[in-house]
């Protein structure tokens, strides 16, 4: 799985952002059933003519599709929506409708993985809880999962649970939703001559996150993939990390404390 991924939600050119997307170097797209634009993924993966084995494909079903023969069916769906063979990483993309429901959900994606319809299991928006049900099931646990992370928003008792049990954390709204103005960012980014984005992403990957940045203009597209000939030094981790406000930090539905 790349460590930088390329996010599609409410995105409304995601034909021509993924395109733009591929040509700025991404190989990690992070769509989801909600978002309505699988279909609009596949077609710009297909036009871009990069083998498929290059691209890292994610999507997730929401917890209206939750249950075990209806996430069979979502799984079927968004197969026919992208039109591809196998989908890289899918995810049960909220903790809603309680922990029977989840664990029918978690289930039928075990089982999609066994048919070869997807490559991992993961979930989006678990907290350390609903982590737990998992493993107390006997079952596998899950290889990622997606949360709201950022400086203001940092999940630490999530983070650290997922770091013991060997769960890669993927970041989304890592650009807090434009929300870049606070002097931390705009001094960092005036000490390494980069832009705020890029420190709050730069902070994301020295953490041991993935990343998920969106954007539509093409300027953003690409300037958010330059993070990788610089860093941030401890003293500037150390001011970011001091930035957490814990969960009134967060600026998305952030759900996972979901009974």
């Amino acid at each position: 799985m790349p460590l930088l991924g390329f996010g599609v939600y409410q995105n409304y050119t995601t034909h021509e952002s993924v395109l733009e997307a591929f040509k700025a170097g991404y190989r990690h797209i992070d769509s989801a059933q909600a978002y309505r634009n699988e279909a609009h993924v596949g077609s710009a993966f297909r036009e871009s003519g990069l083998p498929r084995e290059e691209v890292f494909i994610t999507t997730k079903c929401i917890s209206k599709t939750h249950g075990y023969e209806s996430t069979l069916r979502a799984v079927d769906i968004s197969l026919e929506r992208f039109a591809f063979e196998y989908i890289d990483l899918y995810l049960i993309h909220d903790p809603y409708k309680g922990e029977e429901m989840r664990l029918q959900t978690y289930r039928a994606l075990l089982d999609a993985q066994k048919a070869g319809k997807i490559r991992t299991v993961g979930v989006s928006n678990f907290g350390v809880r609903h982590l737990e049900e998992i493993r107390e099931a006997g079952l596998p646990m899950p290889s990622v999962n997606q949360i709201e992370l950022h400086p203001f928003c940092q999940q630490k008792p999530t983070v650290a649970y997922c770091k013991t049990h060997g769960i890669v954390v993927q970041a989304y709204s890592p650009l807090i939703r434009g929300k870049l103005d606070h002097p931390a960012f705009t001094q960092l980014a005036a000490k390494h001559g980069k832009d705020p984005a890029q420190i709050v992403l730069r902070w994301s990957l020295q953490k041991g996150f993935v990343p998920l940045p969106k954007s539509a203009t093409p300027a953003r597209i690409h300037s958010n993939t330059k993070l990788y000939s610089w860093s941030l030094d401890e003293r500037d981790m150390e001011q970011l990390d001091a930035l957490d406000k814990g969960k009134d930090g967060a600026v998305t539905w952030n759900p996972v404390d979901a009974e």
